[in-house]
């Protein structure tokens, strides 16, 4: 007894004991070493394939098996340092900056890297894809993006999942040190850095108009309400649209990143529009939060987040799965629904909130991205569902603000 006793005692001393893990790959003759280094004391030293600066920013992984130009152009990773589970990464190069028949860039989400850095198993040195016009290291290099190849991705994500999303370090060559200043960014408003700061306007020619609040919208958002026909108006996050509901005939809130927290003014600004609007509102991502704040519920940050294209949602209103892609660190807590409130979907895997409705108002949002790009397009219909019915409540004349509210609401103003 007393021998077994001193064994656990030895395990258990051996395990504080143990040092911070510290793992390190071959680096090509001739490429910069690269080093992240997480803040609970990790190390994973590489070859650096990006630009040769240094970083600091929220480490969080994503399951995608492609779609890295799509990924890393996602306004949603904003102040993140992305590492991709999938081991072979950069294959397929990156494509050109060409733009559709709205104005927006084909192949990415955004007009510019967001993530502060990109973590890889295995850089492809060498590419091959009709659409390519450079490597992926030649697109970090010039938007002055570090990039580390030769990590222990699985390990990481181990690590991750054990411990949570952690801030990390990347650093290049010369700059490689153990001096860090950690600086979380999900203490800024990241929503306001990445919206626009001016209205703009897309398929012009639209037959209905939708106001897009921009916490940092994803293109293909903004494409696949053109696509339905729509007007799209595209407003920055705090743009006082509880002031102008009567202008627009559905209004839609966007993804976004960081903590949806920081946005006190859009709460507000739903909130009011919550109260008089009667024509459609559609919320997606981050969207979906601020829609639930609004409405009276709590957010948490989840311990490493949904981030991927394989996430399993169900719509609680048929009993259907969808798989979805996802991009979120923040998550609605709906165990307490407020009144005139009921959800709209949960996650599979998790049990996670995946969307909210009114149960008498055409006010609806998820969590998932039903545009993908990349990803499955399982509720890329949502789209559809949301222009047709903002068509419809248009044809049948139905008022975009109930007037004896607006009344009330003008005459509180001016009191």
């Amino acid at each position: 007894m007393k021998r077994a006793a001193g064994l656990i005692a030895r395990s258990l001393a051996s395990a504080v004991e143990k040092p911070a893990l510290a793992a390190h790959y071959p680096v090509t003759p001739g490429s910069l070493t690269a080093q992240l280094r997480l803040r609970s004391g990790e190390t994973f030293t590489g070859g650096s394939f990006g630009a040769p600066v240094s970083t600091v920013g929220e480490t969080v992984f994503t399951t995608s098996l492609v779609g890295y130009p799509e990924s890393m152009t996602d306004p949603s990773y904003r102040g993140q340092l992305l590492v991709f589970t999938q081991p072979l990464v950069g294959n397929y190069g990156v494509p050109g900056r060409e733009r559709d028949e709205f104005g927006l860039l084909k192949h990415f989400e955004s007009e510019g890297i967001q993530c502060r850095g990109i973590v890889v198993g295995d850089y492809a040195t060498k590419y091959s894809h009709w659409n390519a016009v450079e490597s992926l290291s030649q697109w970090c290099e010039r938007e002055g993006v570090p990039a580390i190849t030769g990590v222990d991705t699985r390990a990481l994500v181990h690590i991750l999942r054990g411990q949570g999303s952690t801030l990390g370090s990347l650093s290049v060559g010369a700059s490689v040190s153990d001096a860090v200043e950690w600086v979380d960014p999900n203490a800024d408003n990241l929503v306001a850095q990445a919206s626009t700061d001016q209205v703009r306007v897309f398929n012009p020619n639209g037959d209905v108009h939708v106001a897009l609040i921009d916490c940092g919208v994803k293109y293909n958002i903004i494409r696949s309400l053109c696509a339905q026909g729509a007007r799209v108006t595209l407003v920055p996050w705090n743009h006082p649209i509880a002031d102008d509901l009567a202008s627009f005939d559905g209004v839609f809130i966007s993804n976004g990143p960081g903590s949806p927290t920081h946005c006190t003014e859009t709460i507000e600004q739903l909130r009011r529009a919550f109260a008089v609007y009667q024509r459609p509102i559609f919320g997606i991502c981050m969207g979906n939060q601020l829609m639930g704040l609004a409405a009276g519920l709590d957010v948490y940050k989840m311990p490493f987040g949904n981030r991927g294209h394989n996430q399993p949602a169900v719509d609680l209103t048929t009993g259907k799965c969808v798989i979805t892609s996802q991009n979120h660190g923040y998550a609605l807590n709906d165990s307490v629904m407020p009144s005139g409130w009921d959800r709209f979907f949960v996650n599979a895997n998790d049990g996670s909130n995946e969307g909210i409705r009114h149960v008498e108002r055409p006010f609806r949002s998820v969590q998932f991205h039903p545009e993908a790009k990349g990803g499955p397009l399982d509720t890329m219909h949502l789209f559809g569902e949301f222009v047709d019915q903002v068509r419809a409540m248009k044809a049948a004349r139905v008022p975009a603000v109930a007037e004896y509210e607006s009344v009330n609401v003008k005459q509180s103003a001016t009191a």
